[in-house]
């Protein structure tokens, strides 16, 4: 049994109350079909950070990052100003990334009125994907070939905001192309680049495509949302995975989150960290510790404690 981390920083959690705003996946566009782990009622509640906390029980978290929950788009806005008077009064998240729309004509503006909230740190908004590794949006307004891209990122590199990029394994090699042509830009790529296939072929292109990511200084890794829409979350299937991730990117660039509470439909936050631990368990104590703590303080612009 590996050693647990000493000091967490949750880069990637959620939080929601369905009375403070409009989260439409939540309340009336439920659509099992497309989320990510297939069946999720009994996400459909509020998860505020006393639910996050439960879940946490007692393990050393001593930051965490709040990744947009996709509440309404008319409430980007809103939805920050939520989540710092929550941090204010509950002491989490410490860090906030954000929904813009980087393809918007004065996407420049948008990033501004984010910033005048001191926690955000960056700005998760998704391209347009292909439903599956064979088919395609080549050339589809929002897809990775949108010339408009190079604007809404040059304006991220200039504030000095992350872009956290959630592409399925299919994409991660054009993802890289578009990134490697906006100098300066830091990338944060969400869980592990969602290797959906498991079997030989897809785990080669997810490969691939980390590692043409990884050949970019300024991309980084979550370890983060291993689970499956079709079976259980299991260690001797995702440390493999994990292993190849940290090996690809180096410890000095991978990070862990939660994904919580959607991961808790597969496996308990506790579960997941010890899980992890495990899987990192070959790796030196500074490189565990960059993983679970330093890199994000640093990356983040955390606090050190």
């Amino acid at each position: 049994m590996s050693p647990l981390p000493q000091a967490i920083v949750d880069t990637h959690h959620h939080l929601w109350s369905l009375s403070a705003g409009g989260y439409p996946w939540l309340q009336h566009g439920y659509d099992a079909e497309r989320f990510i782990l297939g069946e999720y009622r009994s996400l459909c509640r509020d998860y505020g950070p006393a639910e996050l906390r439960r879940d946490i029980g007692a393990l050393p978290v001593v930051a965490s990052v709040h990744v947009e929950a996709e509440r309404a788009r008319t409430e980007a806005l809103a939805e920050t100003a939520w989540l710092d008077a929550v941090a204010d009064a509950h002491g989490l998240p410490s860090a906030i990334v954000c929904w813009v729309d980087l393809l918007a004509d004065d996407v420049e503006q948008r990033l501004d009125e984010q910033l005048r909230w001191r926690r955000v740190r960056g700005v998760r908004f998704k391209p347009v994907v292909a439903a599956d590794a064979r088919a395609s949006v080549q050339g589809r307004p929002g897809s990775l070939q949108d010339p408009r891209w190079q604007r809404g990122l040059r304006a991220l590199a200039d504030r000095g905001l992350l872009w956290e990029l959630r592409v399925p394994y299919w994409h991660l090699a054009e993802a890289a192309t578009l990134v490697a042509a906006v100098p300066g830009l830091q990338v944060v790529v969400q869980h592990l680049g969602l290797p959906w296939d498991r079997d030989d072929a897809g785990l080669a292109v997810w490969r691939r495509g980390l590692q043409a990511l990884a050949a970019l200084p300024g991309v980084h890794l979550k370890l983060s949302e291993l689970g499956l829409r079709d079976r259980p979350w299991r260690l001797a299937e995702n440390a493999p995975l994990l292993a190849d991730a940290v090996a690809t990117f180096g410890a000095a660039r991978c990070l862990f989150g939660s994904n919580f509470p959607v991961a808790g439909l597969r496996i308990g936050y506790g579960e997941l960290v010890a899980a992890t631990s495990q899987a990192l368990a070959h790796l030196p104590d500074s490189e565990r510790r960059a993983i679970w703590h330093d890199n994000a303080v640093a990356l983040y612009r955390l606090p050190r404690r």
